[in-house]
């Protein structure tokens, strides 16, 4: 009996337990008619009408304990990444009077209901709101009425725009807000609450211009002050100063000038200070980083020297003064806190020894490329355990490698090309199992390469050439099987080639050295995604073997200056062949049904022409942007045209992890459906195009309008886009690209992210590529007014992407194959997604490599490593040049830019340059296309400061018009 009383006692107490922790009906009813809602438009909600709704994802109640009789009440409400479109669910949500926290994040909605706006502004207990990573459009909603306790607001990620006014001066209690990355204009807002009681601001990412206010001030509370990427000018105001509170002031991005002022250093609470990217001058203030535990002030005009207190206070982490115009000494005296030093391109000189490096335990990217340093590589170095990241490229450093950089267990990138290095390559570089990277190219090493070097597992990008290295290839070379790119031009190994590793994939270069006899095809043939082999300036005799023919990726072949004999095999189209300085080669006729003729499909090349191509084959992969954690990027990409085969099989479907419309145009949101864009890219003959980094698939939508679809072969080389934040900062990248306003540019409408690679949908360009118009089209010739809209077309993309408000937008590739054609008269510049993905301002490393395609490359690339403006305009130059002439940029082995040059010495005699095709059309057609073969001349100059900016080309080239 005492027993069943007890078990009653128990039964009871449970069962009023389980009642306790029910909702009240009111709120249950809310909950399932908001179940309900969510249900009709996603199908990724878990939640079970049929149990307790505080037990449903993303649902929190509060935890009543203290009486039997309590209800529980909805306290928080996550709804993010649930692909939802539709707002109407909004004011069901204001019904939960109980509600602190609501996270509708990472959705599809484009509005919010007035009606949620005027109901949730009564609970009294809403905290917090986030709308951030969605596509609300149109101005900040007002928030003038009640929402007496919201304290934090996050619109960051959207397409609001417009001036921001008194939309928010009333709310009494907010704290944090954050309106990043959306479309506001005007100036900086400075009523952001009633009691100025704001603590975070984040603003960056938008089209704020004119000058940081004063008032800002104001806000006594301030912590975190983010404006950064933004049009701001003028000073930083030195009333800043009275902010005793802030910890992070981020102003990078905008155009601010004058001097860095003095007045951090007696901020004791500030510990980021960021103004990167700016136009800032004058010296660096002394005991600036006094208390500052992040200092970044790249890519500004600063001058003189660092004083000797700027990298030595104890509490310093992380300094980046790269690229300024900094001169005189290291100091010797740094910070044992350091975990990243940044100083390269400026001109700095002496010696690296005066640092202690012994006492760096935490430093894990040392950064000193491009500067005037001399003398050894310090043997202490070897005592940064942590280091990561070591670039000492482009400076004067000599003696030896020290052995002790081989204790660096952490190391994945060793950067020390263009020095004057000398001596052999220490065995201890095989200890460094972690180096994804390793350049010792352009200096005096020699002796033999050791076999152990191919116990480097994970090493992608191995530079060696440019050297005096000697005796064979390591014959385990081949187990190497993360290596993409082998350059070991211009010593002096001779020898057997071993077998290749499988995946090489940018270049094998083993060109200016002494290796003889015939082509191994067992060492050469089983690399199917090499693009450029350079065998040029050996001793190779014999036939050229017919596997080079039949190798798929290959793009770019050099077999100059050799013994090859025999008939010149046939190549397909996308393959560039130098073959010149054979003696024992003849060509087929032309009518040879299996050979080509070297002046069309083998293309031979002059020296000029394959020197640059050499070297940007030697630097393909020289970009080491690192992301996040510090991953190698692949950089070189250029098109090239590959033969769709019916018996390759389907893939199977991609299965997408996020996808995101990004154009606010309703007809392109009603048509594009991410299900047949899947369907369109699992299938091979879909494919229209391919590039280093893209494929264009064709896909037809319910609609009956054809998109394209663009996968993006992204690996762990590159970026992840799937595994950080559902795409992360690559997802951003693309918002803003979204955003960008131009006709002449092939922005993305939407997206898709998978497990291990990206798809982005554009509009259908139906004319194909401008190369293939110009120069392979058999059907009419292209009109001056057809050719004259282009190039106007094009220098409005180019124009619109160098002013890019956010900071300008450099190609890497810009040639006539990335120009595509929605009409005859209407271009698009294409492939400008990676470019803005490997913005230097968004990598922990600098940009040090070229890219391009041959015929567009700027001389000055060949040495300065640095994609550039001036650069892009000269590559446009070329273009224009195409559009002139009705050449390629490349003919007959010859650049069209230094033929254009050789035969423009005589102004009378320009007319020969033109095509002559078009230019007897008209007079008044001869006369446009001379004026704007002068604006060519003009941005192939080879003086990259001497070419004009690309706004005024575009002028020029309407005026000609």
């Amino acid at each position: 009996m005492k027993i069943d009383t007890i078990n009653f006692i128990f039964f009871v107490f449970l069962f009023m337990n389980s009642v306790s922790s029910h909702l009240s009906p009111t709120q249950k009813a809310s909950m399932i008619s908001l179940s309900s809602h969510l249900h009709s438009q996603t199908s990724s909600l878990p939640w079970d009408v049929g149990k307790d709704p505080c037990t449903w994802t993303g649902v929190t109640c509060n935890n009543v304990t203290n009486s039997v009789n309590s209800v529980n009440s909805v306290t928080k409400l996550s709804l993010t990444s649930l692909k939802l479109t539709n707002s109407s669910f909004l004011p069901i949500l204001c019904q939960i009077s109980s509600l602190e926290v609501l996270d509708v994040s990472k959705n599809l909605l484009n509005s919010i209901p007035g009606e949620f706006l005027t109901n949730c502004s009564e609970i009294s207990a809403l905290k917090s709101v986030n709308f951030s990573w969605n596509r609300v459009s149109g101005p900040l909603p007002s928030f003038e009425n009640g929402f007496t306790s919201l304290e934090t607001l996050d619109f960051s990620q959207n397409l609001l725009s417009g001036n921001i006014g008194t939309q928010l001066n009333e709310l009494v209690s907010l704290k944090s807000l954050n309106l990043s990355s959306n479309n506001f204009t005007g100036s900086i807002p400075i009523n952001l609450g009633k009691f100025k009681g704001l603590e975070q601001l984040q603003l960056s990412a938008n089209q704020f211009h004119g000058k940081i206010p004063e008032k800002l001030s104001d806000y006594k509370n301030l912590t975190i002050l983010d404006l950064s990427l933004n049009q701001l000018v003028g000073v930083i105001p030195s009333r800043i100063e009275e902010l005793p509170n802030l910890e992070v002031l981020v102003l990078s991005g905008n155009r601010l000038s004058g001097e860095v002022p003095d007045i951090f250093s007696n901020n004791r609470k500030l510990q980021r200070f960021a103004a990167n990217r700016n136009n800032f001058h004058g010296s660096i203030p002394y005991g600036i980083t006094r208390f500052l535990k992040i200092l970044d002030l790249s890519y500004n005009n600063l001058n003189g020297s660092i004083a000797s207190d700027v990298l030595s206070q104890p509490n310093l982490q992380t300094v980046d003064l790269s690229y300024n115009r900094l001169v005189g000494k290291i100091p010797g005296n740094v910070s044992s806190s350091l975990v990243r030093l940044r100083l390269g391109g400026n001109s700095l000189k002496g010696s690296i020894l005066p640092i202690n490096f012994s006492i760096l335990q935490n430093l894990v990217y040392l950064e000193l490329e491009n500067n005037r340093l001399s003398g050894n590589i310090p043997a202490n170095l070897g005592l940064c355990q942590k280091l990561s990241l070591l670039n000492l490229a482009e400076n004067n450093l000599s003696g030896e490698l020290p052995a002790e950089l081989g204790n660096l267990n952490q190391l994945q990138v060793l950067s020390l090309q263009f020095n004057n290095i000398v001596g052999k390559i220490p065995n201890d570089i095989a200890n460094l199992t972690k180096l994804t990277s390793l350049n010792i190219s352009w200096n005096e090493l020699s002796g033999s390469i050791h076999p152990k070097i191919s116990e480097l597992k994970y090493l992608e990008y191995l530079y060696l050439q440019e050297n005096n290295l000697s005796g064979s290839i390591p014959i385990n070379i081949g187990n190497m099987n993360s290596l993409i790119t082998l350059q070991l031009g211009k010593n002096h190994l001779s020898g057997f080639i071993p077998p290749m590793p499988r995946n090489l994939q940018y270049a094998l270069n083993l060109s200016n050295n002494f290796f003889q006899g015939r082509i191994p095809e067992l060492s050469l043939d089983q690399m199917p995604q090499l693009e450029i082999l350079d065998l040029s300036n050996n001793r190779f005799s014999g036939k050229i073997p017919k596997f080079l023919t039949e190798m798929p990726s290959l793009t770019l072949l050099l077999l100059d200056n050799n013994n090859f004999s025999g008939v010149v095999p046939k190549f397909g189209r996308s393959v560039i062949v130098d073959t010149h300085g054979n003696l024992g080669l003849t060509y087929p006729p032309p009518d040879s049904p299996n050979t080509n003729q070297p002046s069309s499909s083998h293309r031979k090349m002059s020296v000029a022409v394959k020197t640059v191509v050499v070297v940007s084959a030697a630097l393909v992969g020289g970009l080491i942007a690192f992301v996040a954690v510090f991953l190698s990027m692949r950089l070189l990409y250029k098109v090239h045209d590959i033969e769709i085969q019916s018996r390759e099989p389907d893939f199977p479907v991609p299965l997408a992890v996020e996808t995101r419309i990004l154009t606010t145009n309703s007809t392109h949101k009603s048509n594009i459906d991410f299900t047949k864009a899947m369907e369109a890219v699992s299938n091979p003959l879909n494919l229209v195009l391919k590039t280093k980094f893209s494929t264009y698939y064709k896909a037809t939508m319910p609609s009956g309008v054809n998109y394209f679809v663009k996968k993006l072969n992204c690996t762990d080389r590159i970026f992840q886009p799937s595994s950080n934040n559902h795409g992360g900062s690559f997802g951003q990248e693309l918002e803003a690209l979204g955003k960008l306003n131009s006709s002449n540019i092939m922005t993305p409408l939407a997206y898709t992210l998978a497990v291990d690679s990206a798809f982005l949908i554009y509009e259908m360009s139906f004319k194909g590529t401008l190369f293939d118009v110009l120069h392979r089209s058999s059907g009419t010739l292209l009109d001056w007014v057809s050719r004259c809209s282009i190039a106007v077309g094009v220098a409005q993309g180019l124009a619109s992407l160098h002013g890019c408000s956010t900071g300008p937008i450099l190609l890497f590739d810009l040639s006539s194959r990335t120009v595509l054609l929605k009409s005859l008269k209407e271009p698009q510049i294409g492939d400008i997604e990676l470019c803005k993905v490997i913005d230097p301002s968004k990598s922990t490393s600098s940009l040090s490599a070229v890219a391009g395609s041959v015929g567009y490359i700027p001389p000055e690339y060949a040495y300065t490593m640095r994609v550039t403006l001036a650069g892009n305009v000269y590559s446009f130059g070329v273009i224009l040049l195409e559009l002139l002439t009705g050449k390629q940029a490349v003919s007959e082995g010859t650049e069209l830019a230094k033929w254009v040059l050789r035969n423009s010495t005589q102004p009378q005699k320009w007319d020969r340059i033109l095509d002559f095709r078009v230019s007897r059309t008209s007079l008044s057609v001869r006369i446009q296309m001379l004026a704007v073969l002068k604006i060519a001349l003009a941005c192939i100059n080879a003086s990259s400061e001497a070419r004009p900016k690309m706004k005024s080309v575009l002028r020029m080239l309407l005026n000609a018009r």
